[in-house]
């Protein structure tokens, strides 16, 4: 609940201190002293929309504070918790608007978005406006406050997920159909390709030695004849050559030898030079002999290299990668393929999340109709007691599949009739604003007692409304007090007679300027102040007699 309220240079107000208690707590006050500016702080401190003409003429900043006691909140713990901001049993929030329109947000002393301070307001405060009867004209509206009166988030939870999900794979499928006139062009001309690289065939290592076949066989003739010119050199010249100087060379060293002994490894050596240059002529004999001189083995050679030079460069590629570029092109070929298989299957997808979400709001609509008939019950009885005595209230819910939406399949609207034989009919069909005034007052009272929220604040909702039932009004207001904390800014003496306590609001001039101040009455000042409001400017025995008995039946 709201324990206490702080309110330093908003609008008219310089400085404020409020204690707040349990209970039902009235706020009454002279016409234009600003009753509702405690209600439109408290708006401001919990993340309503701020402007650099909220702060007090001649300041440079406005600065509310608020303070919560959690004992019974525990979806405010909750969110504490998760948001690593719960430090006790007490909730501090503090909001500074300079007069640049600057904005800071605190909670327990910790800086916070905006986004924050409004998701933690909603678990602690609920306010119900004077012009609340606008907000049910729409539906939208209708179905929070029957959602809310029925508690079933879970419910809720589960069917705006099953619709995410539904449409999150809906959107994919549009896609995939948009894409698929695409994807066929895109096909066919790699099928086209595909074909040419089918025809060419090129193998994974082939090119290279492809590329070394046709590089030896374009120049045998030269490598023929090197070769045989080497040969002559190392062993088959007539007139010399290296064999028959190693020979002449090693008959030397022997003669040397057997005159120095330490000369007899170096005709060791030329042997092992003699026996290398065999090898090497023995090598390039058969590499000779093997050489293919064959037109038509070359001619064949020379087309086949000349087909994957072409198609490579046609295709924009090396050579070297003229067999990845083919095995690419078929891969594209085959996710393509594979596309189709999956266009059927996100298609089956979405059949089964589609099914999934109907069957979450199927049960969320069946939740929806049960707490209706119990609201239908309970509002039209508290219209009754409004002096509507033969009105009747309903909640027409119409649940099609064509309705699908995150919240479900339903469309919700309140029906009223106010008169025996009248139809039922939209609220925004009612013609009398007294009567409009106390069915959204009948509305608001009824789901009150089941938000899950500490701290309900009326703001003068009983416009429209006087006599026994106002009387009426005030009475639903105090039962409800008695299980959570009532805040309610009144003109009715009726309704202000039933608070357990009741402040007072009232506006003076000091040196030029103008203040608004907030002071809690004590009993003999309420039957005061409840005696003005009943008598306006001519207060009588009388009518302190009777502003005492609207305390005393309180």
């Amino acid at each position: 609940m709201l324990s206490h309220l702080s309110i330093n240079n908003f609008a008219i107000v310089k400085s404020l201190q409020l204690e707040l208690f349990k209970g039902m707590t009235t706020i009454t006050g002279e016409t234009g002293a600003g009753k509702s500016i405690a209600i439109d702080a408290l708006n401001l401190c919990l993340g309503g929309r701020a402007d650099c003409n909220m702060v007090r003429p001649g300041e440079d900043k406005t600065d509310i504070t608020a303070a919560f006691i959690l004992d019974n909140n525990l979806n405010a713990k909750r969110w504490l918790e998760d948001n690593e901001l719960l430090e006790s049993g007490e909730c501090i929030i503090r909001r500074i608007i300079t007069n640049e329109g600057r904005s800071r947000a605190f909670i327990n002393g910790n800086p916070v978005p905006l986004s924050q301070l409004k998701a933690l307001g909603q678990t602690l405060i609920n306010i119900h406006g004077q012009h609340a009867h606008h907000l049910l004209m729409k539906p939208e509206h209708q179905l929070t406050l029957l959602d809310q009166y029925a508690g079933h988030q879970q419910l809720i939870q589960v069917t705006k997920k099953s619709y995410s999900d539904w449409r999150q794979l809906q959107n994919q499928l549009k896609t995939l159909k948009a894409n698929s006139q695409e994807n066929l062009a895109q096909k066919q001309l790699l099928e086209y390709q595909v074909k040419e690289l089918d025809e060419v065939a090129l193998g994974e290592t082939e090119f290279e030695e492809l590329e070394q076949q046709h590089k030896v066989l374009s120049s045998s003739g030269q490598i023929a004849m090197t070769c045989q010119q080497t040969i002559n050199e190392l062993y088959e010249g007539e007139d010399v050559n290296a064999m028959a100087l190693l020979h002449s060379v090693s008959h030397s060293l022997v003669e040397l030898a057997d005159l120095d002994p330490s000369l007899s490894h170096l005709s060791s050596l030329i042997s092992e030079a003699m026996i290398q240059l065999e090898e090497v002529n023995s090598e390039l004999r058969h590499y000779a002999d093997s050489i293919d001189v064959d037109p038509a083995h070359i001619a064949e050679v020379e087309e086949r290299f000349s087909k994957v030079m072409t198609t490579a460069r046609k295709h924009h590629v090396r050579p070297e990668d003229l067999y990845q570029y083919h095995q690419e092109i078929k891969a594209q070929i085959e996710a393509l393929d594979c596309s189709d298989e999956k266009f059927e299957q996100l298609e089956n997808e979405v059949t089964e999340k589609y099914q999934i979400f109907l069957m979450a709001a199927e049960k969320l609509s069946k939740s929806r109709h049960r707490y209706a008939k119990e609201l239908n019950k309970l509002i039209s009885h508290s219209m009754h007691e409004l002096s509507m005595e033969k009105a009747q209230f309903c909640i027409d819910i119409v649940s099609n599949e064509k309705h699908s939406a995150p919240l479900g399949i339903d469309q919700i609207s309140f029906l009223v009739s106010t008169n025996p034989g009248q139809p039922l009919q939209a609220l925004a069909k009612v013609a009398s604003g007294g009567e409009l005034s106390r069915i959204s007052l009948a509305i608001q009272v009824i789901t009150a007692q089941k938000v899950q929220t500490p701290s309900l604040i009326f703001d003068e909702v009983d416009v429209g409304i006087s006599g026994p039932t106002a009387s009426v009004v005030g009475k639903m207001l105090r039962q409800l007090g008695e299980s959570t904390q009532v805040l309610c800014v009144t003109h009715l003496p009726q309704v202000a007679g039933c608070g357990h306590q009741q402040l007072f609001v009232a506006k003076q001039t000091k040196a030029g300027k103008t203040e608004t101040q907030i002071h809690q009455l004590s009993e003999q000042q309420r039957i005061d102040e409840l005696a003005r409001l009943l008598g306006g400017s001519t207060i009588t025995d009388s009518t302190k007699a009777n502003a005492k008995e609207l305390l005393i039946a309180a």
